[in-house]
């Protein structure tokens, strides 16, 4: 982006000594024979002006609401650069033609040679203001675009700070769950447990992952729960679709399918999860069904994964994304597409 302005900037720049040379030489061609070193002079002497308000008057006083001294100062330049060059300058067609006028017209515009300068040298000044305004735009919209994206990236780790802690926890209490029961399965789990930590410590850190890996993840996720539940026949996880070469933001359906497994177990200790993921071109479909159980749910620290990734949707997918969540028939339900990368 700065690369590209300040590519624009140079040629906006030659734009403007062309035009400092060759107005003052296009204003003397009916006596193209008499042009002199002075109308370079005169060009140069525009190109100052132009440079005064660009450079000083208007970074210093205009865009420091210092009006009413910008203007004073604006015509004290301008009817002091009018004034010099008037009279150690003038342009000698500018003074024939005033001449010329008088003898053809009865009532001619009088005093050209004096106005005609005037409006050039407040074109250029005016255009120098102009050009001022526009590259401090330019620059304060670039600013508030680099702090915004820097806001953004400092939201998005601190969010994934807040999501990799409620992983553990609840990854903890599932193993400890079997150790407790001194279950058979307590080996395997903390096997699947080591993988799942080794994903978000060394994959997940990475700004965007292949989308076979998070699923290879969530595949991990899912077996350390059927490890640990009763009765897990009801817990079922399916993916279809071709997603070798996809791409996604690690952690964003982990939390959905947490929420799944805390709340998914009636009374009677059954699990009913039903996970669907489908990939179909460059759209990644997710749907969890999961029945509502006798799970109470804490109000102090109930929900901050789904917070999280609700926050997380909303700044990497803002308009690539729908999320419906809802509860129907004894059963919560999670709908999310997503536009893959």
């Amino acid at each position: 982006m700065k690369k590209g302005y300040k590519i624009n900037e140079i040629w906006i720049h030659i734009i403007i000594w062309l035009c400092f040379f060759t107005l003052p030489i296009i204003i003397a061609i009916p006596e193209l024979e008499e042009i002199r070193i002075d109308f370079i002079f005169r060009g140069l002497s525009s190109a100052c002006l132009f440079y005064i308000n660009y450079l000083v008057l208007v970074p210093r006083l205009l865009l420091k609401k210092k009006i009413f001294l910008y203007i004073i100062v604006s015509i004290g330049v301008l009817v002091s650069f009018n004034y010099l060059l008037r009279n150690f300058y003038p342009i000698p067609p500018l003074e024939k033609l005033d001449k010329y006028l008088e003898l053809e017209n009865d009532r001619p515009i009088k005093n050209l040679k004096y106005i005609i300068p005037a409006i050039f040298s407040f074109a250029f000044f005016l255009l120098g203001g102009i050009f001022s305004l526009m590259v401090d735009f330019y620059k304060r919209e670039q600013t508030a675009k680099e702090i915004e994206a820097k806001r953004t990236e400092n939201e998005l780790r601190f969010l994934k700070t807040q999501l990799n802690p409620h992983f553990l926890f609840n990854s903890l209490n599932s193993v400890y769950s079997l150790v407790r029961n001194k279950s058979n399965e307590a080996p395997e789990a903390v096997i699947t447990l080591s993988e799942l930590m080794r994903y978000m410590l060394y994959e997940a850190n990475q700004e965007i992952v292949f989308l076979k890996k998070e699923i290879e993840y969530i595949k991990n996720y899912v077996s350390l729960q059927r490890l640990r539940l009763a009765n897990s026949e009801n817990v079922k996880l399916l993916i279809k679709g071709n997603y070798e070469d996809k791409k996604i933001y690690p952690l964003l359906l982990i939390s959905f399918i947490e929420n799944a497994f805390k709340y998914g177990t009636d009374f009677k200790g059954n699990t009913i999860i039903d996970i669907k993921i489908q990939v179909e071109e460059n759209t990644l479909k997710v749907t969890i069904n999961n029945i509502i159980g006798t799970y109470k749910k804490n109000e102090d620290s109930s929900g901050i994964g789904l917070t999280n990734i609700k926050n997380r949707l909303e700044l990497l997918y803002k308009d690539a994304h729908t999320l419906y969540i809802k509860e129907e028939e004894n059963y919560y339900k999670v709908d999310l597409t997503l536009t893959l990368q």
